[in-house]
C-alpha cells in the first residue's frame, strides 16, 4: 500500500489531468434482459448491523445479502479467523446466501459472542460486509443489599440511590410504590438519568416506606425491583431557608463529551429552600432553540441530532429567594466517521480512465485505508493502472478482465466506515431500452418527454431526428438529457410526428423509433352556474364541453365529490337535470370530463328555496376570460381566443388585451388591443425578437374585470429593425465639434439581437461623401475637426444581426460656435425724456458672428448726477438684452438729470462678442421725489407749525415747495384750501390765524422746473392738549395705532428711481396700505411694451386670480374687499408679443376688520337696564365735569374711580366690550376712547378720517401738480373728535362716544 501510496512529483497536476479525461460513471439498468449475460463483481445488498444484541431465547440470525453475476458464493469469519460453517451442527447458511442461522437451544449462547463478517466472491472480485458484533443481552438481578431506614429533617434535602445492575443494553429506570404507582415528580422532587431520585427538600407528606425502584430490560422484557426503602421526615429541628446547592453535577464546571449526530443530554440538580427554579445559557452563544427541549421541569436540557456548533460551555443556574449558584457543563463534540460522499460503483470500457472517491469525516479525522477484493494494497497484486493518494484511487487505462471490487474503511476511535465499490470493465455494444415504435400522447402546452434508455460501454451518444430527416438539436423549444431524454418545454400541435433517437459508441450503432401526437386540450366552455330553484320545480345545470377528437371522453357528475344519489336525476350529454327538487338536493354539483390523458372540472350550487319573489339583480364587474388559446402562429400575428366570464347581470362591453414582453420587460403589462363585447377571438399583430405572453380583461358598464390568466409564452424571431432612431439633433458644443444625438430605440423596437446606430454626417451644400461611424449602446457621437458654425446633414439608422433598418431621414445641424469677432458700429443715442432713451446702432456681419445671432446686449451705468462733481462708484452696471438682428433699442427706467455711458456687444450661443466704443449721454430734469418728510409741531389754539425735508430725489434743480392745507369741522365738511409756495432754502413756515380745536390736513409737493412731484399729507390739530398729530403711513408699512382702518398713503403717481433697472422688464419696490374696504397698491415698473395688472386673491383660496388693468399708472387701489379677510397681491406685466411673463412677489395684505362695535343684543332686558343706569351716571359726571371746567378746574378721574368701584360704572374696552380702566398717567390725557396725541397722529375711535371718507364714492383724485381736487361732503360716520379736553366744552353725545 505504501508503494501506491507515494506522492510522484506533480502527482496533483497529474490527478487534475486524468479528470480531465475520466469518463464518467455507467449507470447498470435494471432491465433484466439487459442484466442477462451481463458480468458484474458482487454488490452487498442487505447485512445486519454492526452492534447485534440478541435474545437468548431466540436463534441467532446474521444476515449477509449479495448480488453479481454470476452469483457470489460466501464465506465467513468470526474473530478474524475463517468461520467453518458446515463443521458446525448448529449453524446454518441459507441456500443462495450468506445469511447464518444459529441455533442456540440447549447451548451456552456465549460460545456464539464474537465479531463477524461476511464475504461475497465471484470471479470477477470480492465484496466484504461490516464487522458485527454478537453480544447476548443480559437482565442481571439486584445485588443483595440491606437498605436502612432513613430518616431526615423537614426542609434538608435528600438522594435516593437506585444502582440498578448493568445490563445489556442498559435498563429503563422508574420508582413506584407497593400498588405500582410511579411516585410523583415535580419541581421539588426528580429523578436524575442515573436513576437516583433527588429531593431538593423534603416535606412531611414525603414520609413513607415504600420508596421502590423498577429496572425494565428492554430485550428480555423483564423488570427488576430494588429493596424499598423507607424514609421519615422530622419536625423537631426543620432546616431553615437557604440558598440553592447544586446536588448534581457538584462543583462549579463539569465536563460531557457527545458524538455528533446523537442527543445531548444536559442536567442540573439543586437543593435549597424555598425549591430553585432552573435556567440554562449558553455562554457565547445561542441556545439551539429550534432543536432543544427540556424536561423534568427545566432540570434536563436536550439537544438531538447534535453538530460541531453545538459544542461549547453550558451555564445552568438555579435561583431562589436567598441567592443564585452557577454550574458550568463543558460540551465537547466528537464525531465518529460520517460519509461526505461513499465511493460509487464504475463501468468502464477498456482503456478508459476511472476515479474512485472515498470522502469521509469525523473528529477526530478518520484514517481511511483501502482494501481490493478484501486484501489491503499492500498484500494485493500490483497494478501499475492503479495510483492512490488518501482518499482517491485513480485507474487509467484498464483492460479487460481487471475487474474488482474495493473497499474503503475509515476509522477513528469512535467507530469506523466502510462500503465497497466495484469497478467493471465492460465492452458491449449499444442498446436501445425503450421499446420500439412507442406512441407518446399528450396534451397542447405541455411538457413532452421522449425517451429513449440506452446501454454501452462506452457509454453511448445519443442523437435525434424528426421524421427521420431534421436533426434535433439542443436548444429552444428542445431540451435533450444527459439521460438520452428529449424533452419539449411546450408542446404544439406542429411538434407532432416521428421521432428517432440514434446510440453510437465505437462498438456499433443502434436506433429506436418512437412518437408524439400533440392532442387539443379538454375544456369545459359553459360551466355549470349557480342556482336557486323554488322547492318542486326543476334544476338544470348545464356543462358543455370541448375535446380532442381522438380521445375518448367520459362526463362524471358529483354531488358533494360523491356519486348521485338514485331517483330524479337525469344525466344528459352536455346537462343534468334535477325534477322535483327538494331541501336534501342542496349542494354542490360538479361536472368531470375526463379522457385518457386530462380531465376539467366546474362546480355549481344548488340552494332550495320556498316561492318567493324573485331577488333584485345585482350588477358586478365581470369574472376574468379563462382558456386562453394561441392559434395560427406566425412570425407578425397569432390568433387568440378565450372563454368569457360570467358578465354577472351587466353585458360585457368590450375585452383589452394586454402583453407582457418577458425578455425586455418581465413583469410590466401593455395595452395591445381591444376586442368587442361579443368577440372571443382576436388577431393580434407582433413584433420580432419579444416573448409575447397575453392576457384578457372584460370591461362591462361597472368596470373592469380582473385580469385573467396569462397565455402560453410565444417568441418571436428575430429580424432587421422596422424603424430609426427618434429625435435626431445635430449641434455643437464647443468650436470645432459635432454633436449628434438621437433618441435609441428600446429593446422591444430592436427587433433582434445586437442592436447598434450607423451614424453618418456630411457638410451641406457639398459634394463630400457621407462619413459614418457605428456605435454600440450609446445616443450620441460627437464629432472632432468640424469648421466653425458651419451646416451639417446627419442621418442614424439602426442596425442589428440580421439587418439594417429603412433609410433614415436627414436631419440638418450646425457644427459648434465661437465667440463673435466683432462689435457693433455707429452707436448713437437720442433721448426722449428724462427717464428714457433710445440706442441705435450698425449690426455686425453674420460671419463675424460666428454662430446663431441672439441679439445686443447693451451695457449701462449711471455715472453721476449732473448737479454732482464727483462719480457715483456705488451705481451698479446695468444690462439690456435685445434679441435677434436689431439695430435699436429702449432704455427705460432712467434716473433724470444724470450722466451714462454705454457700450454694446453682439451675443451668440457660445457668449459675446468685443464691446463698442463707449459712449456718453445725458438726461434732462424731470419731477423731484416727495419731501422727505413732513412733520407738525408746537400746536396752539390758533398757530401750527410745519417742519419738511427736501426730497431724496431732486431729479433736477429744485425750485421750490407747494403747501396746501384745509380745515375739517365737526361735520366732516371741509374748509376752503389756501396754497402757499416757498423757496428751495425754506423747510419751516408757522401758520397764523387757524381755528382753534380744528383738525387740518395739509398736503405738501415739491418742483422742479419740469413740475411738481408727489404730494406728502399730514393732519394736526390746532389745539395743544387734544391734538394728534396723524403722519402718513410710510409706504410698504402698516399703521400700529389704532387697530382701525386708516387714511390711504398719498402715493406718487411717478416714484423716484434710486437705481437703474434691472436687465428686461422688471418691478422694483412694492408698497400697500390699507382701506376699511379695500387697500392701494404701488410698486416701481422699469418694463415697456407691456400690459400691467394687478392681481389678488384670498389666501388659502383655490379660486382663480381676479384680474385689474392698471396700464399707465404705478399705483391701484382694490374696492369691495372683505374686512377682517387676508388676500394675496402681486403686480404682474403681460406682453402679447412677448411669452415671458414678469411679476412681483406675492404680498399678503390685511383687510382690517370692521370697526369693533357693542352687539345687538337689545333684546335683553338685563341690558337695556344696565345701560339707562350707565347713561344717567355719565350724564351726572359731564355735567360736574363741565362745571368744574368752566370753573377752571380739573377732573379727578381717579379720585372718582377709586371711589366707585362699582364694575357697572366701568367703560369698555374699545376692542372686545369689556369693562376698561381710565387713564390716569396725566391730568392733560383725555378718557379712553378719545384721541390722545401720539406722534403727532390723531387716533380715531372707529375709523380715522381719510381721503375716501371725505371724497364723493371714495374716489379721491390729484390733478397733474399733485394738489388734491377731491371734495368734503356731509358723510358722517363718526364724529371727528371726541371728548378731548378742551377750551370748548364737550358735548354729551361726544362724551358718550368717548366711552364706546
Amino acid at each position: 500500500m505504501d508503494r501506491d501510496r507515494k506522492r510522484l512529483p506533480g502527482f496533483a497536476a497529474v490527478l487534475l489531468i486524468l479528470l480531465s479525461h475520466m469518463t464518467s460513471a455507467l449507470e447498470v439498468p435494471l432491465d433484466p434482459k439487459v442484466l442477462e449475460g451481463l458480468p458484474q463483481p458482487p454488490t452487498i445488498t442487505l447485512q445486519s448491523p454492526k452492534d447485534y444484541i440478541f435474545d437468548p431465547r431466540e436463534n441467532i440470525v446474521i444476515h449477509c445479502e449479495a448480488k453479481g453475476k454470476p452469483h457470489p458464493s460466501f464465506l465467513w469469519t468470526r474473530n478474524g479467523t475463517h468461520f467453518e460453517v458446515e463443521k458446525d451442527s448448529k449453524v446454518l447458511m441459507k441456500p443462495g446466501s450468506g445469511t447464518l442461522v444459529i441455533d442456540i437451544s440447549g447451548e451456552k449462547a456465549e460460545a456464539y459472542e464474537g465479531t463477524y463478517q461476511c464475504t461475497a466472491h465471484n470471479e470477477h472480485g470480492t465484496a466484504l460486509s461490516n464487522s458485527i458484533v454478537i453480544r447476548q443481552s443480559r437482565s442481571p438481578l439486584w445485588s443483595k443489599e440491606r437498605n436502612e431506614a432513613i430518616a431526615v429533617q423537614m426542609g434538608a434535602s435528600l438522594v435516593l440511590k437506585c444502582r440498578p445492575p448493568a445490563g445489556l443494553p442498559p435498563p429503563v429506570i422508574f420508582w413506584m410504590d407497593n400498588n405500582f404507582q410511579r411516585l410523583p415528580l415535580d419541581q421539588r422532587v426528580s429523578q436524575a438519568l442515573n436513576g437516583d431520585l433527588y429531593f431538593s427538600n423534603v416535606l412531611p407528606e414525603d414520609t413513607r416506606s415504600d420508596y421502590i425502584c423498577y429496572a425494565r430490560f428492554p430485550h428480555t422484557q423483564t423488570i427488576q425491583q430494588k429493596q424499598p426503602i423507607s424514609v421519615t421526615v422530622l419536625d423537631n429541628s426543620p432546616d431553615g431557608e437557604r440558598r440553592p446547592r447544586f446536588m448534581m453535577p457538584q462543583g462549579t464546571t463539569s465536563t460531557k463529551t457527545v458524538l455528533r449526530g446523537e442527543t445531548l443530554d444536559l442536567e442540573c440538580i439543586a437543593d435549597g429552600l424555598p425549591t430553585p427554579e432552573i435556567s440554562w445559557q449558553k455562554d457565547g452563544g445561542e441556545l439551539p432553540s429550534s432543536r432543544m427541549s427540556y424536561f423534568n421541569f427545566k432540570k434536563m436540557l436536550k439537544v438531538p441530532d447534535v453538530n460541531e456548533a453545538d459544542g461549547g460551555d453550558y451555564r445552568c443556574t438555579a435561583t431562589n429567594n436567598l441567592g443564585t449558584v452557577h454550574h458550568i457543563i463543558k460540551v465537547t463534540v466528537k464525531a465518529a466517521p460520517f460519509w461526505v460522499s461513499a465511493p460509487r460503483n464504475l463501468i468502464l470500457a477498456p482503456n478508459e480512465t476511472g476515479i474512485l472517491t472515498c470522502r469521509v469525516n469525523g473528529k477526530p479525522k478518520p484514517l481511511i485505508t483501502w482494501l481490493v477484493n478484501g486484501v489491503s494494497l499492500e498484500n494485493a497484486p500490483e497494478d501499475h493502472s492503479r495510483k492512490v493518494d488518501d482518499d482517491t484511487v485513480i485507474l487509467s487505462q484498464v483492460q479487460s478482465g481487471s475487474s474488482a471490487v474495493y473497499q474503503c474503511n475509515a476509522s477513528n476511535e469512535f467507530g469506523y466506515l466502510m462500503a465497497n465499490a466495484f469497478v467493471n470493465v465492460l465492452a458491449e455494444p449499444p442498446r436501445v431500452l425503450t421499446p420500439p415504435n412507442r406512441v407518446y400522447q399528450v396534451i397542447t402546452n405541455n411538457p413532452a418527454l421522449l425517451h429513449c434508455a440506452s446501454f454501452g460501454s462506452p457509454i453511448p451518444a445519443i442523437t435525434w431526428f424528426k421524421d427521420s430527416q431534421t436533426r434535433v438539436k439542443n436548444g429552444d423549444p428542445y431540451v435533450i438529457h444527459e439521460n438520452g431524454t428529449l424533452e419539449i418545454n411546450v408542446a404544439q400541435p406542429l411538434n407532432s410526428g416521428k421521432y428517432t433517437c440514434i446510440a453510437t459508441n465505437n462498438l456499433g450503432i443502434k436506433e429506436n423509433h418512437v412518437y408524439l401526437e400533440v392532442k387539443e386540450a379538454t375544456r369545459i366552455l359553459k360551466q355549470p352556474e349557480y342556482k336557486v330553484v323554488q322547492r318542486g320545480m326543476s334544476a338544470v345545470f348545464e356543462c358543455k364541453v370541448k375535446h380532442d377528437p381522438s380521445l375518448i371522453p367520459t362526463m362524471i357528475w358529483l354531488k358533494d365529490n360523491k356519486e348521485l344519489p338514485d331517483g330524479r336525476f337525469e344525466v344528459n350529454t352536455e346537462s343534468l337535470t334535477i325534477k322535483d327538487v327538494t331541501e336534501d338536493d342542496e349542494g354542490t354539483y360538479t361536472c368531470i370530463m375526463n379522457t385518457t390523458l386530462d380531465q376539467d372540472s366546474a362546480s355549481a350550487m344548488l340552494t332550495v328555496v320556498e316561492a318567493t319573489p324573485p331577488p333584485p339583480i345585482v350588477h358586478e364587474k365581470p369574472d376574468p376570460p379563462t382558456d386562453l388559446e394561441l392559434t395560427d402562429q406566425t412570425e407578425r400575428s397569432v390568433h387568440l381566443t378565450w372563454i368569457p366570464g360570467d358578465e354577472h347581470n351587466s353585458p360585457t362591453e368590450k375585452f383589452l388585451i394586454q402583453y407582457e414582453d418577458l425578455l425586455h420587460q418581465p413583469g410590466v403589462w401593455i395595452n395591445l388591443t381591444e376586442a368587442s363585447g361579443t368577440s372571443t377571438t382576436a388577431q393580434l399583430n407582433l413584433s420580432p425578437y419579444v416573448y409575447y405572453s397575453f392576457r384578457v380583461l372584460a370591461v362591462n358598464h361597472v368596470g373592469y374585470s380582473q385580469p385573467s390568466q396569462p397565455s402560453s409564452q410565444y417568441r418571436t424571431n428575430p429580424a432587421a429593425p422596422d424603424e430609426n432612431p427618434s429625435d435626431v439633433q445635430c449641434s455643437g458644443t464647443m468650436p470645432g465639434n459635432l454633436v449628434i444625438s438621437w433618441t435609441p430605440l428600446t429593446g422591444f423596437q430592436a427587433n433582434g439581437p445586437s442592436l447598434e446606430y450607423k451614424v453618418l454626417w456630411r457638410q451641406k451644400d457639398t459634394d463630400e461623401d457621407w462619413s459614418s461611424q457605428n456605435v454600440g449602446n450609446a445616443s450620441q457621437l460627437v464629432v472632432s475637426g468640424a469648421p466653425i458654425y458651419v451646416p451639417y446633414e446627419v442621418k442614424v439608422q439602426a442596425l442589428n444581426d440580421y439587418g439594417s433598418g429603412p433609410e433614415p431621414e436627414v436631419v440638418i445641424g450646425h457644427s459648434g460656435e465661437d465667440l463673435p469677432l466683432s462689435a457693433p458700429d455707429s452707436v448713437h443715442i437720442m433721448v426722449h425724456n428724462s427717464t428714457l432713451a433710445e440706442v441705435h446702432w450698425e449690426p455686425v456681419s453674420f460671419p463675424s458672428v460666428r454662430g446663431q445671432l441672439q441679439g445686443y446686449k447693451v451695457y449701462y451705468r449711471r455715472e453721476r448726477g449732473l448737479h454732482e462733481t464727483e462719480e457715483d462708484t456705488q451705481e451698479q452696471e446695468l444690462v439690456l438684452t435685445f434679441s435677434g438682428n436689431l439695430s435699436e433699442g429702449r432704455l427705460p427706467g432712467l434716473q433724470p438729470y444724470s450722466t451714462y455711458n454705454l457700450t454694446i456687444r453682439v451675443l451668440n450661443n457660445k457668449g459675446e462678442g468685443p464691446p463698442s466704443p463707449s459712449k456718453t449721454f445725458k438726461t434732462p430734469e424731470g419731477v423731484p421725489g416727495p419731501p422727505s418728510f413732513l412733520n407738525a409741531i408746537n400746536p396752539s389754539i390758533d398757530t401750527l407749525t410745519l417742519q419738511w425735508g427736501p426730497p431724496t430725489n431732486n431729479n433736477g434743480r429744485l425750485a421750490g415747495y407747494t403747501l396746501k392745507y384745509q380745515p375739517v369741522n365737526n361735520t366732516n365738511e371741509l374748509g376752503p384750501v389756501k396754497v402757499m409756495s416757498f423757496l428751495a432754502n425754506e423747510t419751516t413756515i408757522t401758520l397764523g390765524n387757524l381755528n382753534s380745536s380744528m383738525l387740518y390736513k395739509f398736503f405738501l409737493s415739491a418742483k422742479t422746473i419740469k413740475g411738481s412731484g408727489p404730494v406728502i399729507t399730514e393732519e394736526a390739530f390746532t389745539v395743544m392738549d387734544t391734538t394728534r398729530s396723524h403722519p402718513t403711513v410710510e409706504t410698504g408699512k402698516g399703521p400700529t395705532e389704532p387697530p382701525h382702518p386708516t387714511s390711504p398713503v398719498t402715493q406718487s403717481l411717478h416714484p423716484p428711481f434710486h437705481k437703474a433697472p434691472p436687465v428686461g422688464p422688471a418691478f422694483g419696490k412694492v408698497n400697500t396700505s390699507m382701506l376699511e374696504d379695500g387697500a392701494v397698491i404701488s410698486w416701481e415698473y422699469f418694463g415697456h411694451h407691456k400690459n400691467v395688472y394687478v392681481e389678488y386673491i384670498v389666501e388659502n383660496s383655490k379660486e382663480d386670480w381676479k384680474k385689474e388693468l392698471v396700464n399707465g399708472s404705478h399705483w391701484h387701489m382694490i374696492k369691495g374687499l372683505k374686512p377682517g379677510t387676508s388676500y394675496k397681491v402681486r403686480v404682474v406685466a403681460r406682453d402679447p408679443a412677448d411669452p415671458t411673463v414678469h411679476s412681483t412677489d406675492e404680498v399678503l395684505v390685511a383687510v382690517p376688520a370692521a370697526a369693533s362695535r357693542q352687539v345687538d343684543i337689545a333684546t335683553q332686558g338685563w341690558f337695556i337696564g344696565l345701560m339707562c343706569a350707565i347713561a344717567l351716571l355719565i350724564l351726572v359726571l359731564l355735567i360736574v365735569c363741565f362745571i368744574k371746567r368752566n370753573k377752571g378746574g380739573k377732573y379727578p378721574v381717579k379720585e372718582k374711580e377709586d371711589a366707585h368701584q362699582d364694575p357697572e360704572i366701568q367703560p369698555m374696552k374699545e376692542d372686545d366690550g369689556t369693562f376698561g380702566e381710565y387713564s390716569d398717567t396725566e391730568d392733560h390725557k383725555p378718557l379712553k376712547g378719545s384721541r390722545t396725541p401720539s406722534n403727532g397722529t390723531v387716533r380715531r375711535d372707529e375709523s380715522d378720517d381719510s381721503l375716501v371718507d371725505y371724497g364723493e364714492g371714495g374716489d379721491g383724485q390729484f390733478n397733474e401738480d399733485g394738489s388734491f381736487i377731491g371734495q368734503y361732503s356731509g358723510k358722517k360716520e363718526k364724529d371727528t373728535h371726541e371728548g378731548n379736553e378742551s377750551s370748548e366744552a364737550p358735548s354729551p353725545v361726544n362724551a358718550m362716544n368717548s366711552f364706546v
